[in-house]
């Protein structure tokens, strides 16, 4: 009798350990995954943020978020620019809505469609004369892949093939031009986040037509004020690569982000142009929902 109780509790302990194994391979498995991980002892962070975490949006910032939306989990985000222009007396007006970008997470925590569309309003007045013109811009696809979560010094890090495909009016640039966008940032105290972009991209001089290369490069300093407020400092660059008439532009912008709850929230923008040639001033504001 005591011989089969004590296999039978052997029984019972080796279901019992079979079960936490399992039940920490599943949890494993259900926690924010990215593709990689960082040759490091230190605690991986980042990833997708849970349904209990503030959602982490590609807006209102130049510099996308470093991470993806999560398996299954579908994010909008919208907004509206005013942009001014002024050299001489010639000046441009421009307006832009709804920015729109729809983020949905696939299969897996670290694979991200994406699909951008807006539409645009100008008012150029060259010489005294004035014109205006109205279109809806090319469309924006893109997926995102979770490269790796940060690592002590070591960045959590996404990459993005994309491209815009020609189905605009008097805006669009009539051909597909396709890119990339690498991502990379830190959360460097509970106050301070760092983050940055480096892109090359495919696009058309506006004045000859001729494609060309475009690299840009971005870097944002975030700050944590309040669990529900946040704000950002940036400057980015757009520089184009065998152009014919169009250069390099320098970018200065900050904005403010209020987390109204974890699933939505709202932005403000404004910036500035820092060399010659970038349009003199922008600003918007747009809201971010997760669902």
């Amino acid at each position: 009798m005591f011989a089969i109780n004590s296999k039978r509790g052997d029984t019972i302990a080796i279901a019992y350990l079979i079960g936490v194994i399992v039940c920490s391979s599943l949890t494993a498995q259900e926690e924010p995954g990215t593709l990689f991980r960082w040759n490091s002892s230190a605690e991986p962070k980042g990833g997708p943020p849970g349904w209990d975490e503030p959602l982490a949006s590609d807006r209102p910032d130049f510099t996308e978020a470093s991470c993806t939306v999560g398996r299954g989990v579908r994010q909008l985000e919208m907004g509206y620019t005013f942009f001014h222009d002024k050299e001489g007396t010639d000046s441009l007006q421009a307006h832009s809505y709804p920015e729109f970008l729809y983020r949905y997470g696939v299969l897996a925590d670290w694979l991200e469609l994406r699909v951008g569309w807006s539409y645009n309003s100008e008012r150029l007045t060259v010489s005294g004369t004035s014109g205006t013109a109205h279109a809806a811009d090319d469309l924006y696809l893109g997926v995102k892949l979770g490269l790796t979560p940060q690592q002590g010094w070591l960045p959590e890090m996404a990459i993005v093939p994309q491209m815009i495909v020609p189905v605009g009016g008097e805006f669009s640039a009539g051909r597909v031009l396709p890119g990339v966008n690498w991502l990379y940032g830190w959360d460097l105290t509970d106050f301070w986040s760092l983050g940055g972009s480096t892109q090359y991209n495919i696009s058309v001089d506006e004045l000859t037509d001729e494609v060309h290369g475009e690299f840009a490069q971005s870097l944002t300093l975030g700050q944590s004020w309040h669990p529900r407020l946040g704000s950002y400092t940036e400057w980015f660059m757009l520089s184009p690569n065998g152009a014919e008439t169009e250069v390099t532009e320098h970018y200065f912008n900050g904005g403010f982000i209020f987390r109204v709850t974890n699933n939505f929230q709202l932005d403000i923008r404004a910036g500035t142009g820092l060399s010659g040639q970038a349009t003199d001033f922008f600003s918007g504001l747009g809201a971010v929902t997760r669902f």
